[in-house]
């Protein structure tokens, strides 16, 4: 396994130099297998956040996000120089050298993917949404942000139409790194259709987020649960953990094809806490179909 550095959530942003170690198991399966401990504690937490209050965090939404760039500015997470190693698409899906590649990130947060990859590639163009009015004005006062190469806008994926901003079927790539796992999971397939709509025949979803008993979510306290694989942090933002077998199935509903969905295993050192703890992600690639 690779071992690399960060802390709580912002390790799942940082990639190792060498591969991940990556596990072929059936679909059902987790990667990590649980304690008798771990299992218990999971098993016996029945208590479910409240119908109200789960509303609430449903319509505050945006305002939590927001608030938590208002807290955080641009220095909650690194930039994601490794995305281009972990997802060679970024470079070889071009049918011709000199082909631009047009691509979205999905969730772009404060710019910690887009801003690398147009220092590497000079002949990309992105459009970069997020959720957060906030996190978008983040990406636009960069220095780095130019609207010749890049266009941000808030959107919401769930119900805002990409097809406002970005043309039909006019991408090459879709990105959606820790971003599907925010979402409420009764409204990810609305996001994935929507995606769909702006990508080109044979286009590619490049997804990466959180996979099903990732530390994280063991971390997580009673009274914390939302649902099956569905968790509240105390800042009112939610994370989701998936499976093999899910996510495929929301892709596939979808209209998409897998190409690859696989359990990456890492471990991460907490140097604050002195903890090296085991990170599951799920990392997978989905063509729009002919």
């Amino acid at each position: 396994m690779a071992v690399v550095n960060g802390e709580c959530d912002p390790a799942a942003e940082s990639s190792s130099s060498s591969s991940p170690a990556v596990f072929n198991q059936s679909a059902c399966d987790s990667a990590r297998t649980l304690s008798e401990e771990e299992r218990e504690r999971l098993e016996n937490d029945p208590v479910l956040v409240s119908d109200f209050k789960q509303q609430k965090l449903e319509l505050d939404a945006q305002k939590n996000w927001d608030l938590f760039y208002k807290r955080n500015s641009t220095n909650f997470f690194k930039d994601r120089h490794w995305t281009t190693r972990e997802f060679q698409e970024l470079k070889a899906c071009r049918e011709f050298e000199t082909q631009k590649l047009v691509m979205l990130e999905a969730g772009c947060g404060v710019g910690n993917c887009i801003f690398p990859l147009l220092e590497e590639d000079l002949n990309i163009f992105i459009y970069a949404c997020d959720f957060s009015p906030r996190a978008v004005e983040f990406v636009k006062q960069n220095s780095l942000y130019c609207p010749e190469r890049c266009l941000a806008f808030q959107c919401d994926l769930t119900k805002d139409d990409l097809l406002a901003t970005v043309p039909e079927e006019s991408l090459d790539v879709a990105t959606l790194i820790f971003v599907l796992s925010a979402i409420h999971p009764d409204k990810m397939q609305k996001a994935l259709e929507n995606i769909y709509k702006i990508l080109k025949p044979g286009g590619i979803v490049l997804f990466r987020d959180y996979g099903l008993y990732d530390h994280a979510m063991l971390r997580f306290k009673s009274g914390s649960k939302l649902g099956e694989n569905f968790y509240v942090r105390q800042d009112g933002t939610r994370s989701f953990f998936f499976s093999r077998e899910h996510l495929a199935s929301l892709f596939h509903q979808a209209g998409f094809q897998t190409l690859v969905n696989e359990y990456v295993l890492r471990e991460t050192v907490n140097k604050k806490e002195g903890l090296c703890v085991p990170r599951v992600f799920l990392q997978s690639k989905f063509r729009k179909t002919e």
